[in-house]
């Protein structure tokens, strides 16, 4: 099996058996019908991925890759919250009369703020510092602007970045405050290990971890059958991540520079409704 698998299936075979639900809550999130959409969960889950060894990807379930490139390069790279410029309709249910998701996401990355050496937005900085200050221990992104809270139409789920070069070897914290683990685990730990390797390859870096850190690992009421069904599936080994050599900077990379080699990965049998 692909590391990934083994993570997953460790993750949502504890909360089984060990998390805690909130059905004797009232919750915000509600199923398309209305209905309450409660959770099984644990506290506190923190994963790590050595991306020198393999890529991150499940194949106990297949995932869609490419649609997950296309959006990591919307917030992070395009900088946008316009769902008009993102070809997977993923985001569609927190969408404004505007047609954004408001002051969310890729509108924090983008945003300009003044240091000593000029104006960087967040993601120019990260360039910057890992290009320039690569021994620094603040190199760091973070969207939860509590400010700008109430102007966001859904408050980030995964916030915030911490970088750090170690040798030769750039690695990365992904804090997330909570976490789907049926809909988005994967879907998210694959997006940043893309992350990092855009990075990595443009400040003449080696790729070193990802490390993923979740306050709130949940499942679904409704996603309980389609969990069970990936935990039976059928294992293959991880494929290998294919990048385009001649791409050297962030800003320069697309979709298509990004392939999967020998990706094996069993479909799931339906689909999954995601809470609102």
């Amino acid at each position: 099996m692909s590391y990934a698998d083994k993570v997953f299936k460790q993750n949502v075979e504890d909360i089984l058996t060990n998390g805690v639900w909130d059905t004797d809550k009232e919750v915000r999130p509600k199923w398309l019908d209305g209905t309450p959409a409660h959770t099984v969960k644990k506290f506190c889950v923190v994963n790590r991925y050595d991306l020198s060894k393999e890529f991150p990807i499940m194949t106990i379930r297949k995932q869609g890759f490419k649609n997950a490139v296309d959006e990591i390069l919307w917030i992070w790279q395009k900088k946008s919250n316009r769902i008009s410029e993102l070809h997977s309709h993923i985001w569609d249910s927190w969408a404004g009369e505007d047609g954004t998701i408001g002051k969310a996401y890729g509108y924090q990355l983008g945003v300009k703020h003044k240091y000593k050496e000029g104006e960087f937005d967040q993601v120019d900085r990260v360039i910057y510092d890992l290009k320039h200050n690569p021994a620094s221990r603040r190199i760091m992104t973070n969207i939860y602007t509590f400010a700008d809270l109430h102007e966001m139409n859904l408050y980030p789920c995964a916030y915030s970045m911490t970088f750090n070069v170690t040798g030769d070897k750039l690695n990365g914290i992904l804090n997330q405050r909570s976490n789907d683990m049926a809909v988005a685990n994967n879907w998210n730990v694959m997006q940043y290990a893309v992350l990092l390797h855009m990075f990595a390859i443009t400040a003449g870096l080696k790729v070193g971890e990802l490390v993923h850190v979740i306050a709130d690992a949940h499942i679904y009421d409704r996603h309980i059958p389609y969990v069970k069904e990936m935990i039976n599936n059928p294992e293959y080994p991880a494929p290998k991540l294919i990048i385009n050599p001649d791409v050297k900077d962030f800003y320069d990379f697309k979709v298509e520079d990004f392939s999967l080699e020998n990706y094996e990965a069993t479909p799931l049998s339906g689909k999954l409704e995601v809470a609102v």
